[in-house]
């Protein structure tokens, strides 16, 4: 063991942080890995007295004035160095694969349900692509019906609403929603009106409309943003800023929330997405400030209508598309008011999606 004054690990970490993120076992839990001290139990005048290096590389860090002693794998601290770079979100668009319609379609994101539940790496290419390319694919999952709730359930856990656990989604007499039409729907997000939004959505073919007609179209809500920014940064700039309300009134439920229509994390990196211009409710601007934003509005609803951003394929029995609802905006044509058409569907989460991806990445690395 060597008394050293400096040690390249320690370059820039301030005494205050070193001290807050102590790992030993007075200060951090060992089992559950949660943090015992409390930022007060930092002296406000905390300094670092010595440090010194173990034979086996770990550095060791005295802290004054109270003498306390940390223990620090210098491979743990260079997962925070150097100090200034932004903090790392998968949920932004910085840590996404932005695709087109021509980027994706000869690679679509899909999985096999068989191979799926009998191969760990299968389960994790499939959850990989839904949190990187925010949509895959899965065939061969028997059209039977609820076995949508398996699929989420095989990923998360299941959002349950005022839909219930399970819905479905085909022409209904009396519809509710214009999903329960035959009609055209353009790219939309879902639930809009929640408060939090469901932010993985599951649509599991039953049925497909036998007249032709129906087809899914997908679009990269953080692409579409990037362009918009590129092209009209003005308007993307009001979307980003302004806040609209969504709500949905039915005889079950009454819901609304207010957010904009494009969402940014604090450092202005794009993260979420809520377009749906079924639930969007009248702004309330300024009569000045209202022409500009639903000029905003039809710039950004015109991009998601591309042909060269919007993904498009038929959905057939057995077919169940699992997505990133805050940021894939999903579209359908028309087809025949009498026809079959019938898809069941569910919600879940992201954050489900991405702990079950990471335990099975950390049983994959223990069985290394």
């Amino acid at each position: 063991m060597k008394t050293i004054s400096d040690h390249p690990a320690l370059r820039g970490l301030p005494a205050v942080w070193l001290r807050v993120n102590c790992p030993c076992p007075r200060c951090l839990d060992p089992r559950s890995g949660q943090r015992l001290a409390a930022i007060t139990d930092v002296p406000a005048d905390v300094a670092v007295d010595e440090v010194t290096v173990a034979d086996g590389g770990t550095v060791q860090v005295t802290f004054g004035p109270d003498g306390h002693r940390a223990d620090f794998d210098p491979r743990w601290l260079a997962q925070y160095g150097p100090f200034g770079t932004a903090t790392p979100d998968d949920r932004t668009e910085a840590a996404k694969r932005l695709w087109t319609a021509g980027d994706i379609s000869a690679d679509r994101p899909s999985g096999r349900w068989p191979r799926y539940l009998a191969s760990r790496s299968h389960r994790r290419e499939c959850l990989h692509a839904l949190l990187s390319t925010g949509f895959v694919l899965l065939h061969d999952v028997p059209a039977e019906q609820g076995l949508v709730l398996d699929v989420a359930g095989s990923m998360g856990f299941v959002r349950e609403t005022n839909y219930g656990r399970l819905f479905d989604v085909r022409v209904e007499a009396t519809p509710d929603n214009l999903a329960y039409t035959g009609l055209p729907i353009t790219p939309h997000t879902d639930n809009p009106y929640r408060d939090p939004v469901p932010t993985v959505q599951l649509l599991h073919c039953l049925v497909a409309a036998a007249d032709g007609g129906g087809e899914t179209g997908l679009v990269d809500g953080f692409m579409a943003a990037r362009t918009l920014r590129t092209e009209h940064p003005a308007a993307f700039s009001l979307l980003a800023s302004t806040p609209v309300q969504f709500a949905y009134c039915g005889a079950t439920a009454e819901l609304r929330a207010t957010r904009p229509v494009i969402g940014l994390d604090p450092l202005g990196r794009v993260r979420e997405v809520r377009f749906n211009h079924r639930s969007l409710q009248p702004v309330r601007l300024p009569p000045r400030e209202a022409g500009p934003f639903y000029a905003a509005y039809r710039a950004f609803a015109s991009m998601l209508n591309r042909p060269e951003l919007m993904l498009t394929f038929r959905l057939e029995p057995g077919d169940c598309l699992v997505f990133d609802n805050t940021r894939i905006l999903h579209a359908r044509t028309g087809f025949a008011a009498t026809g079959r058409r019938h898809l069941q569907g569910c919600y879940a989460d992201l954050d489900g999606v991405a702990s079950t991806l990471a335990l099975l990445r950390r049983e994959q690395a223990a069985a290394r």
